[in-house]
């Protein structure tokens, strides 16, 4: 194992048991116990667990982070609701990366009806999910399986993608903040979306509301990178959400909203398909050339389309006729 891998396993069995002997660390990790005490002293440094005499213990408030079946049971119903959405912004025979996680796997089970589609997946969850789907082919990256979100992480992972370029990369994480982007609270999963991310032209946050406005600690998607985040409505009350979809639109992140009041039904995602009106789409407005103003009765209309005027394209057709005839 590399260095990185190596503490990664450690701290995920400090978080996992509350408590664990340098020898049993050692066993699991398969080194010297020399070698785990200096990677026990590194985390310790970091703030990321307490030394005891011969072991280590979770820091003073340190959480645990929740595993696939906690997980599986959150903001159920917006999980589904994003996911349905997110799926129009897949077209036929295209080819993509899906990350692992919750929201992640309910997309893939829509993705399996897009015929000629080529999923890039570490996800085993995405792929048994992918799998009896007729025409989509799947392909899965190396790496060590992280059992408690059944993905392919280390070096192995990202060495496979290597040289890979797709069109879009469909990712989730345990945060999203406008000042920071995208973030999980694991090493190994935050590199491996790094890779996903590197190989796509554009890239697709799926992110409920209860994600916004929270900051974890490893990294994997700045702001800037970031094409378009998929959510649901945040409650009346939910003001850091709104904020923060505000604070990422500012900038420059395409915004759609799954179930939003006064949403578009039919809005389309980038093959033309029209989204279908159970599940409705608002598109918040961002600065700069991919920016979108509502039209009349809530539809959305090009921006270049004010520059044919308050009156619409019906009277400078008018006009033109008129300057022929004359």
């Amino acid at each position: 194992m590399f260095a990185a891998e190596r503490r990664q396993l450690i701290l995920e069995m400090v978080r996992a048991n509350g408590a664990v002997s340098l020898r049993e660390l050692a066993r699991v990790v398969q080194t010297s116990e020399v070698t785990v005490r200096r990677d026990v002293r590194a985390l310790e440094a970091e703030g990321l667990l307490d030394r005891r005499h011969g072991g280590a213990v979770l820091p003073g408030g340190f959480t645990r982070e929740s595993g696939f079946p906690q997980k599986s049971h959150l903001a159920t119903a917006e999980k589904t609701a994003i996911a349905d959405l997110a799926a129009n912004f897949v077209e036929e025979g295209e080819a993509i990366v899906v990350g692992a996680g919750t929201t992640t796997q309910e997309l893939a089970r829509r993705l399996a009806r897009v015929p000629g589609l080529t999923v890039v997946t570490n996800s085993l969850l995405v792929a048994q999910a992918l799998a009896h789907a007729n025409r989509v082919e799947v392909v899965m990256t190396g790496g060590t399986l992280r059992g408690s979100n059944y993905a392919l992480v280390g070096s192995g992972a990202e060495q496979s993608l290597h040289g890979l370029r797709v069109s879009r990369a469909f990712l989730s994480g345990a945060g999203l903040t406008a000042e920071r982007g995208l973030s999980t609270s694991n090493m190994l999963s935050a590199s491996v979306d790094r890779a996903l991310v590197q190989a796509a032209a554009e890239v697709v946050v799926l992110a409920d509301h209860t994600k916004l406005g929270t900051d974890t600690m490893f990294q994997t998607v700045p702001t800037d990178l970031i094409t378009r985040l998929v959510t649901d409505e945040p409650p009346a009350h939910d003001d850091r959400a709104a904020t923060e979809l505000q604070a990422l639109a500012d900038q420059g992140v395409q915004i759609a909203v799954a179930g939003g009041q006064g949403g578009s039904a039919g809005a389309g995602g980038p093959g033309g398909d029209a989204v279908p009106a159970r599940q409705q789409r608002r598109d918040v407005p961002v600065p700069g050339p991919r920016r979108q103003v509502p039209g009349a009765g809530g539809q959305l209309r090009s921006a270049s389309a004010s520059m044919l005027g308050e009156q619409g394209p019906g009277a400078e057709r008018a006009r033109v006729a008129d300057m022929r005839r004359r």
